[in-house]
């Protein structure tokens, strides 16, 4: 089995023309989906490559590299917009996990229930690729992800940032995960939210989105229409509001038991990201 650990993205992208490389971060979700015995023909090592982990801002979004930890994002100074997707991080398995586990791999794993994605999507986020023969593309997450363990990666693609555009001044965030235990689980539902008050204290802008309640984590666009205008306290989550979801019944829960919970969960967040 070879392994290549390139320090230039020119080489990463390089050996992808191959299609015998498998891509390897944190390999924390590279690892787990191997079956028994069952290894590629060749790993590339992206963790080597120079400035693929540095967190910056420039030209009105931070840029959080590919290789960036959970760990490098909850120690980033970022605005408060982004509290939402560091309190996902510090809830991502145990320390050894957000250590060395990323957000791009959490991305790339496409999991339903991928903890990393409902804070992106509140964000607007988009992802940054690029390949050796058609240069750079960017994706909103939403395009990015396009399955249970699908993405709009091609195979000589590597996932080289992803992009938040800045938020509105004042802007706040929040994340509420439910699962059977507080570390080391896979979550049953989540919800995360970006909130903007005005100065009369009602709800400006609104982005909610909710993960492992369906294929892929979604927005709820008819939610947040709702919240402009509203006080928190004045905060409903409807049945209705939830239409885009479609929990399914497993060994974590009933899709029914996922529908309460989220509702719940929904206002929460939406309350707590309001909250100065």
């Amino acid at each position: 089995m070879a392994f290549e650990r390139p320090d230039n993205i020119e080489l990463a992208l390089e050996a992808l023309r191959e299609p015998a490389f498998q891509v390897l971060a944190g390999g924390t979700d590279v690892f787990p989906a191997l079956g028994q015995g069952q290894l590629p023909c060749a790993f590339l090592d992206v963790t080597g490559i120079a400035g693929l982990g540095d967190i910056t801002r420039r030209n009105g979004a931070t840029r959080i590299g590919a290789a960036a930890t959970w760990t490098d994002i909850v120690k980033a100074k970022l605005p408060a917009a982004f509290d939402g997707l560091k309190v996902a991080a510090r809830e991502v398995g145990s320390l050894q996990i957000q250590n060395a586990g990323t957000l791009a791999g959490n991305l790339c794993n496409a999991s339903p229930a991928a903890d990393g994605v409902p804070p992106l999507l509140a964000l607007g986020a988009r992802v940054e690729v690029a390949s050796a023969a058609r240069g750079t593309r960017v994706l909103a997450v939403s395009d990015f992800i396009q399955g249970v363990r699908r993405t709009a990666l091609a195979a000589d693609e590597l996932v080289t940032a992803i992009v938040v555009p800045d938020q509105p001044g004042g802007s706040r965030s929040a994340f509420e995960k439910l699962g059977s235990r507080r570390y080391l689980v896979i979550s049953i539902c989540m919800t995360a939210a970006n909130i903007l008050m005005d100065a009369q204290g009602r709800i400006a802008q609104a982005r909610v989105a909710v993960g492992a309640c369906s294929a892929v984590a979604q927005r709820l666009p008819a939610l947040e229409a709702d919240l402009i205008g509203r006080r928190l306290d004045d905060v409903t989550v409807h049945v209705d509001h939830l239409s885009p979801l479609s929990p399914i019944d497993d060994v974590r829960g009933s899709g029914a038991y996922r529908l309460d919970a989220v509702q719940e969960q929904c206002k929460r967040a939406i309350q707590r990201a309001g909250t100065v």
